[in-house]
């Protein structure tokens, strides 16, 4: 069975889905296989790995999953990724469209909670991992993702707002993750992201690990143009030439590789 991760932070704009997706291209090519859950109603993740909603024959997503309350309904919704690179057949996907807004309106249905962990019983059996891209807030979606997960991975920006945002998810999984039926659920790494050659974000990184501690995961992901112009045109980071695009794979590739350190596969 998988470990599920779910990715998050309490505020919009801190690369929480392009680490996602990062993190599972560098898996893949270190062979792991990867299923990616787009939790979020914005779709961000299914876009950047190369889906696109067919209007003529429409795909199932993770949000009739979530609505059937059934055990192990995403099968139903797991599809290949759109990249065209020797390791994309080891990410899968379940999709998201803005329809996934509609679930929050069950919050107050009794043990819905739970509704994405039973969609994905027996489902990810065959993955080493299963990566959540949760939305940035710490409402239903998110904890419908957090029920499902094994361990929770922060992801900020050096900036005072992101970090404050991160320190409520790791507040919140410390106090409420009993209310969501996975009491073991725990902060496994915090991924900086986005660090630039400023005297704010310095002093902010520095706070990161002061606050966090050996949470921190190791290599801080720089800024850098060629990561937003692969997410911007859905590509993988493989083959891609210029704009540093060497040094910001190998970030991610070490990244990966204290990943599985953390979160062993099980």
């Amino acid at each position: 069975m998988a470990k599920r991760v779910a990715v998050g932070n309490n505020k919009g704009g801190v690369g929480k889905t392009t680490t996602t997706v990062r993190l599972a291209e560098a898996l893949a090519k270190r062979g792991c296989r990867v299923l990616v859950v787009d939790l979020d109603p914005q779709g961000n993740a299914s876009r950047r790995l190369g889906w696109t909603f067919d209007a003529a024959a429409p795909q199932l997503t993770i949000s009739e999953a979530i609505r059937a309350d059934e055990v192990g309904a995403a099968a139903q919704v797991v599809q290949s990724v759109g990249w065209e690179t020797e390791y994309a057949d080891r990410i899968a996907l379940c999709p998201a469209r803005l329809e996934l807004e509609n679930r929050m309106s069950e919050a107050g249905i009794v043990g819905a909670h739970r509704r994405l962990a039973r969609a994905l019983d027996g489902v990810d059996r065959h993955f080493d991992y299963t990566l959540i891209d949760c939305p940035p807030s710490l409402f239903h979606l998110t904890q419908l993702g957090m029920a499902a997960a094994d361990v929770a991975v922060v992801v900020t920006t050096p900036e005072y707002d992101a970090v404050e945002a991160a320190i409520r998810v790791r507040d919140f999984i410390a106090h409420r993750a009993a209310d969501l039926s996975n009491p073991s659920l725990e902060l496994a790494g915090v991924v900086v992201n986005g660090l630039q050659q400023l005297g704010s974000h310095a002093f902010q990184r520095d706070g990161i690990r002061e606050t966090f501690g050996p949470l921190v995961w190791d290599p801080v992901v720089p800024r850098r143009s060629v990561v937003l112009d692969v997410d911007e045109s859905a590509l993988p980071l493989e083959g891609v030439t210029g704009g540093r695009a060497g040094e910001v794979r190998a970030v991610y590739e070490l990244l990966a590789e204290t990943f599985v350190k953390a979160v062993p596969a099980a």
